[in-house]
């Protein structure tokens, strides 16, 4: 943003009319009020709004508002009860990281839990991925959004916004698309990789057999898990902002939210696919370690049985007896051996003939 509200209103807000840059980003953990853009009933925009004004902008009922609100903050939360007056059950929901995505309606606005997801940083697990609630305050002529970090999806919006700065005259509800779309999106560079893992699994599975690939099998099954878990949810949220009458999203938003909802389930899909991919991956990985387990037992099994008449032959002539039958034959040891391999081989191919081995 361009300039900064002093809580008290003493600060200079900046007004923009026509498209210079807005700079609306990420709410500063440091600013004690929330972040703020306001297009007026004439179309002029104005950034960072102090508590004075942001009251009369709702109270006015006319123009659209988005407030980004940082949930770390407790200067920042507390608008949401001193100025909005939210309802206290949806203000908790704000505080719960392990809040369940939902809508609901409340009187007068629209309250909406969206989960992101993202690839966690600094670990050594290349499939490793962390989530994160964002939360939608819908009203009549405003938008709140909350969330607990930065958001990549409101930072995008916010630098669309800069450029097009006419999206907030359009309705606060089209800036709530925007975000969910982004985080929706966000899915599809995850499922990139996942595509280019199994497009590689064959070769490691069937070709070269690494031994590293069960553990990656196992990884990406539990990230595909992992995704389809937090994204079923999402689905039914979706399916009702996209096909169900409601008084705060105009039906020429509805539209937006049908192409977002198409998202998800082709996202839904494509996931079910790769479980189904890696399932049966993972078996024929398995059946393959069964098969070359099958092949060294049948391989000792040869040789304990050929070893058999040796053990039993050498045993029985080995015996502390003075007399012992064939012992002053000439050439007697080799007479033996040869019996003793005779034997063993008789042994082998009448198993195999019988198909006991």
């Amino acid at each position: 943003m361009a300039a900064r509200e002093d809580v008290n209103g003493s600060g200079d807000q900046k007004t923009v009319n026509g498209g210079p840059s807005l700079e609306l980003g990420y709410t500063a953990r440091d600013q004690a009020f929330p972040r703020s853009v306001y297009s007026d009933a004439e179309g002029k925009v104005h950034v960072d709004l102090n508590p004075r004004e942001l009251v009369a902008a709702l109270a006015s009922g006319v123009g659209d508002l988005w407030v980004d609100v940082d949930s770390t903050n407790r200067h920042q939360h507390a608008v949401l009860e001193k100025i909005f007056h939210f309802h206290p059950l949806a203000i908790e929901d704000t505080l719960n990281p392990a809040s369940r995505v939902k809508q609901e309606e409340y009187d007068g606005y629209l309250f909406a839990i969206v989960r992101g997801v993202r690839f966690q940083d600094e670990t050594d697990d290349p499939y490793d991925i962390t989530t994160f609630n964002q939360y939608f305050f819908l009203g009549k002529n405003y938008l709140v959004t909350v969330h607990a970090e930065p958001s990549p999806s409101i930072i995008e919006v916010a630098q669309r916004l800069e450029r097009t700065p006419d999206l907030l005259l359009r309705h606060p509800s089209r800036i709530m698309h925007a975000i969910m779309d982004a985080q929706v999106d966000a899915y599809f560079p995850i499922l990139d990789q996942i595509d280019e893992f199994v497009d590689g699994l064959e070769e490691r599975v069937f070709a070269s057999f690494e031994e590293g690939a069960l553990r990656d099998i196992f990884a990406v099954k539990r990230l595909v898990l992992g995704l389809r878990r937090h994204l079923t949810p999402q689905r039914d949220v979706f399916n009702v902002f996209a096909n169900r009458p409601m008084n705060l999203l105009p039906p020429e938003t509805q539209v937006y939210f049908r192409d977002v909802y198409d998202h998800v389930l082709r996202i839904n899909d494509s996931l079910d696919t790769y479980r189904e991919l890696l399932s049966s991956t993972l078996d024929s990985y398995l059946s393959q370690i069964s098969n070359r387990l099958g092949k060294i037992t049948l391989s000792l099994s040869v040789v304990a049985t050929m070893s058999i008449p040796f053990v039993v032959i050498s045993g029985m002539w080995g015996m502390n007896f003075e007399h012992i039958p064939l012992s002053g034959v000439h050439n007697g040891f080799w007479w033996m051996l040869a019996l003793q391999l005779g034997l063993g081989l008789a042994l082998v191919l009448g198993l195999r003939k019988w198909r006991l081995m």
